[in-house]
């Protein structure tokens, strides 16, 4: 058995500035290479439409596709073919998901701020949405429902489904049983950075979308941050992250299945255990090593663990709770005694794990939360998808006549203040004009 190594370990407190700098900037490193790809791609999608990607598909994909729509029959084809047992998963998956994200509908606001001055805030649903799901290599239908099922509950008129195509040139047909089961509306055999132009341009065969989201690759993530000036995206997304939180009553061995689980993801995973306390190191270490060469992806875990996985400590747990704010983590798991309590006091964080029994694994396919999460510390700026991701809000006002009069004076004043004498000209006309007869 080869030695785990792991990169950072020791006392948060003693860290080096070197090491705290590679903990805590885990923004993406402008890669240039990546950059000039997707633009380049981004450019041939705009100029060449289906052509470009057809292209795209026998270059980076080996695949000739006959078209890029996959026909509605197989996508139902493939739900009834579906292995019972995983159909049963999807669906019980499916209602968990309905079940939290119906409990947070964006709500319309109408508020009287003043007499005869209402104001008020419309959730108006996107018309037509984009999720992408990764895929080829393998069949992530979880990323199909985490983004199709909150955006159909908003009330998204349309959902259209990019992922890549497999080695028949078709997703595969999991995919593809889930994205029926979510309620999607049309599935495109397209992958990676030139899925993303088509959604944000459009060609003649996959139409423009008003609001693209979905996990994906950094071709993907680069591809988004690219046509941001002319569609909106959820968060950008980046390696899996885990940041452990353990206390003396946390299984060391559970410890282990946690870090190993989410290492598997990406050789560029962030996992991290932080102990409270000293004397657990050890335990925690021989749990990992005796554990990951089961795992069939145990290359993928070494090299994560080896660049950017840690067992570290902290004295207590207000140390912990302070660097887990710094942190931002994508996921953070309490097993502590009462993780209840630390809930309110945990800043920056996607999601949140609370005791030794919420596996992170529960919130990636079943519990019902989003597993669309912010990572590389960005959950300073975002949150978890949700319904609210599929709307955007229009603002209405209405003032009544004698609210109006009452209100022209100050305007007037305040836009003098800022030198707009055609504003104050606007709001003086009421209070001069409008007089109520005696």
């Amino acid at each position: 058995m080869t030695a785990l190594r792991l990169r950072f370990t020791g006392s948060i407190a003693a860290l080096s500035p070197e090491d705290r700098v590679a903990l805590l900037d885990r923004s993406a490193a402008d890669d240039e290479s990546i950059q000039f790809t997707v633009s380049s791609i981004i450019e041939i999608v705009r100029r060449d439409g289906d052509a470009a990607l057809t292209a795209l598909a026998r270059e980076l994909d080996g695949v000739t596709l006959s078209s890029l729509e996959v026909p509605r029959a197989h996508c139902v084809q493939a739900l009834e073919a579906l292995d019972p047992s995983v159909r049963a998963a999807l669906e019980r998956a499916h209602r968990n998901l309905s079940t939290v994200h119906r409990a947070s509908i964006p709500r319309d606001v109408a508020v009287e701020t003043e007499s005869g001055v209402h104001v008020g805030l419309r959730a108006e649903a996107f018309h037509r949405v984009g999720i992408y799901a990764p895929g080829g290599r393998a069949a992530y239908p979880s990323s199909v429902l985490m983004g199709a099922v909150p955006a159909r509950i908003a009330g998204v008129r349309e959902v259209v489904l990019c992922t890549p195509p497999g080695a028949r040139g078709r997703p595969s047909p999991v995919t593809l049983a889930a994205a029926m089961l979510a309620g999607v509306d049309r599935v495109f055999a397209v992958g990676g950075a030139g899925a993303i132009a088509a959604m944000a341009y459009g060609t003649a065969t996959i139409p423009r979308v008003d609001h693209i989201v979905g996990p994906g690759n950094a071709y993907v993530a680069e591809a988004k941050l690219q046509v941001a000036r002319v569609v909106s995206t959820d968060a950008p997304a980046g390696p899996s992250e885990l940041l452990v939180i353990a206390d003396d009553t946390a299984d060391p061995t559970g410890i282990a299945r946690e870090m190993l689980a989410q290492a598997e993801h990406d050789p560029n995973a962030r996992v991290l255990a932080l102990l409270i306390g000293r004397g657990r190191e050890a335990a925690l270490g021989r749990a990992l090593s005796d554990r990951v060469d089961r795992y069939g992806r145990r290359t993928v875990i070494r090299r994560a663990l080896a660049d950017h996985g840690g067992i570290l400590t902290a004295d207590d747990l207000d140390e912990a709770l302070v660097f887990a704010g710094d942190y931002a983590a994508e996921h953070v798991w309490l097993s502590v005694g009462e993780p209840q309590a630390l809930l309110p006091r945990l800043r920056n964080a996607g999601a949140v794990f609370l005791g030794p029994e919420s596996s992170v694994t529960f919130g990636d396919y079943l519990a019902g939360g989003n597993h669309v999460l912010p990572t590389g510390g960005l959950a300073r700026s975002y949150g978890a998808l949700t319904t609210h991701d599929f709307v955007r809000w229009m603002s209405w006002q209405h003032v009544e006549p004698a609210a109006a009069r009452r209100l022209a004076a100050d305007v007037a004043r305040l836009a003098e203040a800022e030198g707009l004498d055609g504003h104050a000209l606007a709001a003086r006309a009421w209070d001069e004009a409008q007089e109520t007869p005696e």
